[in-house]
C-alpha cells in the first residue's frame, strides 16, 4: 500500500537555495510509491496550522524538509499523536537529524530512509515560559549563546553561518557572566554566576556544537549543562571544544541529569532547537516516548 505522506517544507531554508533539491526529493519519494502532498506556510504560524491540519487527516507520516526549525515546528504538529515524523535534512543546522543518525549531507538518501518507513520512540521535553508552552526535540540555550543569536538576527551581512562568528566577536566585548538560579527536578537549587545554560534531549546545536556530548534523545532525561563564571580569554580558548564535546572535562563546566528543570536569570532570552521562545524564567519538562520518528 502506497504510504500518504505529507511533506512539510521551509522554502527559506539555506537563503532558498534547498529548494532546488525539493523536486528530485519530491521524485524520488513518489518513485518510491508515496502519494505526496506538500505543505508550505506563508510564515510559521501559517505553517504550524496547515501542518496541524494535515496531520488530523492521519497521514502515513509528516516529512519535514528544512533544518532543526522547521523539525521543531513539525514537532508540535505530531508529538503524542501516532503519526511519526520524518526528516529531510536541508537546513543550516540538522542537528537533531544528526543525532537520529540520519544522513545529512543528501536529500534524496534521506528521502530513502522515510520510504522504508521504520520508526523509533523519542522523548521530547515540555517548555513553558512567558505564559506559553511548546514543545522542544533538541536543545534550549540561556545565555552568551543566546545573546550571540540575538545579535545574529539583528544583522543583515554576512551570510549564514558566519553571521555567528561576527555577533559572538561582538558579544564577547561586552558580555559579563549572568547570576542564574536554577531547580533541579522541582527541589534542588543551584545559585551561581554562569557563562550559559543548556537544556538538552539531544547532543549538539549550532550546527555541530556538541553542547552536551552525551544526551541521549530516548533515555527520558534531559542533560543540563553549566559553564561558570571564567574569564573571556580562558572562555575564548575552551570554545572550540565544544565541537568535539571534550570541553565538558573543563573545571568550570558542570552536567546533571535530570526529569525537569526550571531557569531563573534576568535580561536572558531562551532560543530552542534555533528558535526564539522569549525571555526567562522557563521551565523545561521531559516526555518520554512521546514522539515517534522515522530513522
Amino acid at each position: 500500500m502506497s504510504p500518504q505522506l505529507a511533506l512539510l517544507v521551509n522554502p527559506a531554508a539555506r537563503g532558498g537555495r534547498t529548494l532546488r533539491m525539493l523536486e528530485p526529493v519530491a521524485r524520488r519519494l513518489r518513485a518510491g510509491g508515496a502519494e505526496l502532498s506538500v505543505i508550505v506556510g506563508v510564515d510559521a504560524a501559517d505553517a504550524l496550522e496547515r501542518a496541524c491540519t494535515a496531520v488530523a487527516e492521519r497521514p502515513d507520516a509528516l516529512v519535514a524538509f528544512g533544518g532543526d526549525g522547521l523539525v521543531h515546528l513539525a514537532v508540535q504538529a505530531v508529538a503524542g499523536t501516532d503519526v511519526p515524523l520524518g526528516i529531510i535534512p536541508a537546513g543550516t543546522g540538522n542537528d537533531i537529524a544528526a543525532a537520529l543518525g540520519l544522513p545529512c549531507k543528501d536529500p534524496v538518501m534521506a528521502a530513502r530512509v522515510v520510504l522504508r518507513m521504520k520508526s523509533r520512540l523519542v522523548d521530547v521535553a515540555r517548555l513553558r515560559a512567558g505564559g506559553a508552552e511548546e514543545l522542544f526535540a533538541g536543545v534550549v540555550c540561556c545565555g552568551f549563546d543566546s545573546r550571540v543569536n540575538e545579535r545574529a538576527n539583528r544583522l543583515t551581512w554576512p551570510p549564514g553561518m558566519a553571521k555567528y562568528v561576527v555577533a559572538m566577536l561582538e558579544e564577547l566585548r561586552s558580555f559579563r557572566p549572568i547570576p542564574f538560579r536554577v531547580t533541579f527536578d522541582g527541589d534542588e537549587v543551584v545559585e551561581q554566576e554562569a557563562m550559559l545554560v543548556a537544556v538538552a534531549n539531544t547532543r549538539s546545536y549550532g550546527a555541530g556544537m556538541r553542547v552536551c556530548p552525551d544526551a541521549l534523545p530516548d533515555d527520558g532525561l534531559l542533560d543540563v549543562m553549566m559553564v561558570g563564571a571564567i574569564s573571556k580569554g580562558e572562555f575564548l580558548r575552551v570554545f572550540p571544544s565544544v565541537y568535539r564535546g571534550t570541553h565538558v572535562g573543563h573545571r568550570a563546566v558542570s552536567v546533571r541529569r535530570v526529569r525537569s528543570v526550571r531557569l531563573e536569570a534576568l535580561d536572558v532570552v531562551a532560543y530552542a532547537d534555533g528558535e526564539r521562545i522569549g525571555p526567562v524564567p522557563l521551565e523545561c519538562e521531559v516526555r518520554p516516548g512521546a514522539l515517534r520518528v522515522i530513522v
